[in-house]
């Protein structure tokens, strides 16, 4: 116990020094790897525009690693099955409690997986849905009407969800608005450029929380 104790204070005081993404690698056959453009845009334009210092090549960190916690956020995406183990589930539980944060954005087909493998990180926990007032939607850019919808799946409004631990967002979860398509190269999708705009700033906003809170 007295190891683990240390073990978790040298970690934790990594995301002092860190300022850097990560994609979440994850077991269940999902493709985790989807979008592969998306991070290194994101992170060029929060350079440009936010003052950030970021790694332009995001590093592949998996579940149950403690690689994860040299990063103060984690990005996840893809279209199908995710399953955490039971070590997997309590590195990322230790993790967020710890300081770090967890963006997962559902690229198409991810939310009934996300929904149950959350509940193993979290088990007395359900997704709450964050009002449009919530701070990560002005962070660094105004989103008065919340999660902007960047691709058309199934006509449903977006949605932003969280997970919380002593009133602090940790788990971010974004369905229906599939803000990684709109960080990709443009020639990927032919996005207008207002449209990926909106989904780099949204992003913009997320990295700026993460990294403040």
């Amino acid at each position: 116990m007295k190891f683990k104790l240390i073990l978790c204070f040298c970690l934790c005081s990594i995301f002092g020094f860190s300022q850097d993404l990560a994609v979440l690698k994850y077991k269940g056959g999902g493709d985790w790897y989807s979008n592969p453009t998306a991070l290194p845009n994101l992170i060029k334009f929060c350079n440009e525009n936010i003052d950030t210092a970021m790694n332009t090549k995001p590093e592949v960190v998996e579940a149950g690693s403690i690689d994860i916690f040299q990063y103060p956020m984690l990005h996840m995406t893809g279209h199908g099955n995710v399953i955490f183990d039971d070590a997997e589930a309590e590195n990322i539980r230790n993790y967020l409690i710890s300081g770090g944060f967890l963006h997962i954005d559902d690229n198409y087909g991810m939310q009934p997986y996300v929904v149950e493998a959350l509940k193993k990180v979290f088990p007395n926990q359900e997704l709450a849905e964050l009002p449009n007032t919530h701070e990560i939607f002005s962070a660094a850019f105004q989103f008065k009407d919340g999660l902007p919808k960047i691709h058309e799946h199934d006509g449903k409004r977006p949605q932003a969800f969280g997970l919380y631990h002593e009133d602090r967002l940790l788990v971010l979860f974004t369905f229906e608005s599939d803000l990684g398509d709109g960080w990709e190269d443009q020639e990927v999708h032919n996005d207008p450029e207002d449209v990926r705009l909106k989904a780099l700033k949204m992003g913009a906003n997320i990295v700026k929380y993460a990294f403040e809170h």
